[in-house]
């Protein structure tokens, strides 16, 4: 078993060569079995958390989104990464501290993001945003935790898909402190080369929720970390959404035939720690 210091240690050193894939759990479940497989790396989703809660993404609170970043954080030896959404407040101040709650529940990083939840006015004011991840910076240097911070600039997912401006908020950001760079939503080549290239030599996170390209691919553009967010719940709620209108809607069950036999759901979870 490891310690929380050796893991943020080791995801440090992962941003430093190389790509890697740091795929979504979404419950203690889900996160025991990727790390299982052998990923080197988690990170939490706040989508998936919150539709295992029966709620949309956004709405859940500070408090429940800082027991679960535990209860993960506490059920894998490998480092767990934070969707901490925008911080659960506005003002930098608060930011901060927030920030400092979520570095005492054994994570090893954590993403701060621009996005308001306004859908006429997405977007933080630059100013504002960069504020945001300097006072996360503080707070995390703070803690002498070592935990490292990602800054996400949202708008190619909120509405504001301007390359420029995501690069000019990125830039600010890692200027501001942060640690590794991300903006989900982008997906060609070209602005996946301008944004490593922009913030270099700080490493890129790239989300990959659709089959629009490999690792390999990413790799090759200089993209240290891939997530995937929410797919790998959404697939996973896709397949039991479709058994179940199967049943409601035609009386049959074909589905159940495709479904993953418990033996294997047991031997992938047997290996690990209770």
């Amino acid at each position: 078993m490891t310690t929380v210091a050796e893991r943020r240690r080791v995801f440090r050193a992962l941003h430093e060569t190389g790509c890697f894939v740091i795929p979504n759990p979404w419950d203690r479940g889900s996160a025991r079995m990727l790390a299982h497989l052998g990923f080197p790396a988690l990170a939490t989703t706040s989508s998936g958390f919150a539709c295992s809660q029966g709620r949309s993404d956004g709405n859940m609170s500070l408090e429940d989104t800082l027991a679960h970043l535990r209860e993960i954080a506490e059920s894998v030896d490998v480092p767990l990464n934070a969707d901490f959404e925008g911080g659960f407040a506005v003002a930098p101040h608060e930011v901060a501290a927030n920030v400092t709650l979520a570095t005492n529940t054994g994570i090893a990083g954590l993403s701060i993001e621009d996005s308001t939840g306004d859908a006429h006015n997405p977007l933080f004011d630059f100013q504002l945003s960069v504020e945001r991840i300097a006072a996360a910076r503080q707070a995390i240097d703070e803690t002498g935790t070592g935990v490292l911070l990602t800054g996400r600039s949202e708008g190619f997912i909120r509405g504001r898909p301007d390359l420029a401006e995501t690069i000019r908020r990125l830039t600010a950001y890692a200027e501001a402190g942060a640690d590794c760079l991300y903006a989900p939503g982008i997906r060609t080549k070209a602005e996946i080369a301008a944004v490593v290239a922009a913030v270099a030599p700080k490493p890129v996170n790239v989300l990959v929720g659709s089959d629009f390209t490999t690792v390999g691919d990413l790799a090759d553009a200089g993209v240290r970390r891939i997530s995937v967010g929410g797919a790998l719940a959404r697939v996973a709620y896709g397949a039991f959404l479709q058994a179940a209108r199967e049943i409601a809607q035609h009386g049959t069950f074909s589905a159940m035939g495709r479904a993953i036999a418990f033996a294997e759901i047991n031997a992938e979870l047997a290996p690990l720690r209770p």
